[in-house]
C-alpha cells in the first residue's frame, strides 16, 4: 500500500472524558490534543514502517484545529479547519488511495458507550438512525469509503464503536482505548494506545487485508432534533418527513444525498 487517508476525532482517543476536554482554548484542552496527536502519529509512524508513502489526516473534531502538525512524522500533509463538502470528515477521499484509517473514534448518539457519544452534532440532535440503526460517524464515514471503494483497515476509539466495527467486518483492526460507564470513562495507559496503534497499523498495512464493506441499496435516515422548531425549520428540505414534533426522515437511494442532507440540516 502506498497512499492511505486517516481520519482523526477526538472523543474517543485515551483519557477524554469531558466536553471541556474537546474544546480548542479550554484549560484541558491541551493535554488531549497532546494525546490525539501522539495517536495520530503512532498511525502515521507504522503506516510508514509498513511502507506507506503517501498519508493525508484530516483533523476531524470541532474546528479541525487540534493536531499539533510538528509532532507528525514529515511525510505527513494535514487537513485543518472545514471546506464544506458532504464528506466533511474525509474531505478529500477519492478512489485514489489505498485504505482509510479512523482514530479516536466514539460510540453514536443514542448509545452508552461513551458520556461523549453522539452523531455529528452534541447539541442539534440526540440521535441519527440510518435504516432504523442507531448510526455512528464511524458508520457514516465507513460507507463514504466503500463509496470511493477504499478498504476501512483500522479504528481506534472507545470499547463500543470497537465492537460495531468488528460486526460489520472481521477484517478492519480495532483498538479500545477506554471503555464508558454513565458519565465515566476507564481507560489504559496512554502511551500503551499509542505503541499498540503503531504496531497494528503497521500489521494490517502489511497485510493488505480488503476489509470491505457492503453498500445497503437504500437509505432512510431519521434524526431526533433536540428542538421542535429545528425539525419544522429543517422538514422543508426537498423530500424530508416530519414524523413528529422533534423527528424527520429522509429517504433516498443515493448515498451522496444522505450525506447532502446531513450537510444542510445539521
Amino acid at each position: 500500500m502506498k497512499k492511505i487517508y486517516i481520519s482523526a476525532d477526538i472523543e474517543g482517543i485515551c483519557g477524554v472524558t469531558d466536553w471541556g476536554e474537546t474544546e480548542l482554548g479550554s484549560a484541558t484542552h491541551e493535554e488531549f490534543r497532546r494525546q490525539m496527536t501522539c495517536e495520530v502519529a503512532a498511525a502515521c509512524e507504522g503506516a510508514i514502517e509498513a511502507g506507506v508513502e503517501e498519508i493525508l489526516v484530516q483533523d476531524a473534531h470541532d474546528s479541525a484545529r487540534n493536531i499539533l502538525a510538528a509532532d507528525l512524522p514529515p511525510k505527513v500533509q494535514l487537513i485543518r479547519g472545514w471546506a464544506g463538502h458532504p464528506y466533511c470528515m474525509l474531505q478529500s477521499l477519492d478512489s485514489s488511495y489505498d485504505a482509510v484509517l479512523f482514530i479516536g473514534y466514539h460510540c453514536a448518539g443514542g448509545r452508552v458507550g461513551n458520556p461523549l457519544a453522539h452523531t455529528m452534532t452534541n447539541d442539534k440532535a440526540y440521535w441519527l438512525k440510518l435504516n432504523g440503526e442507531f448510526v455512528s460517524e464511524f458508520y457514516l464515514n465507513s460507507l463514504i469509503a466503500c463509496r470511493e471503494n477504499v478498504p476501512v483497515l483500522f479504528l481506534s476509539g472507545d470499547a463500543e464503536v470497537c465492537a460495531e466495527a468488528n460486526q460489520l467486518s472481521s477484517s478492519i483492526a480495532t483498538l479500545a482505548s477506554k471503555e464508558g460507564m454513565g458519565a465515566s470513562t476507564i481507560n489504559r495507559h496512554p502511551s500503551e494506545i499509542c505503541a499498540e496503534t503503531r504496531r497494528l497499523v503497521a500489521e494490517v498495512l502489511k497485510r493488505g487485508a480488503p476489509g470491505s464493506l457492503t453498500m445497503p441499496q437504500t437509505f432512510t435516515l431519521e434524526i431526533c432534533y433536540s428542538g421542535h422548531a429545528l425539525a419544522y425549520r429543517n422538514s422543508f428540505y426537498p423530500g424530508a418527513t416530519l414524523v413528529d414534533g422533534n423527528r424527520l426522515l429522509f429517504a433516498t437511494q443515493d448515498y451522496f444525498e444522505v450525506l447532502r442532507f446531513i450537510h444542510f440540516v445539521l
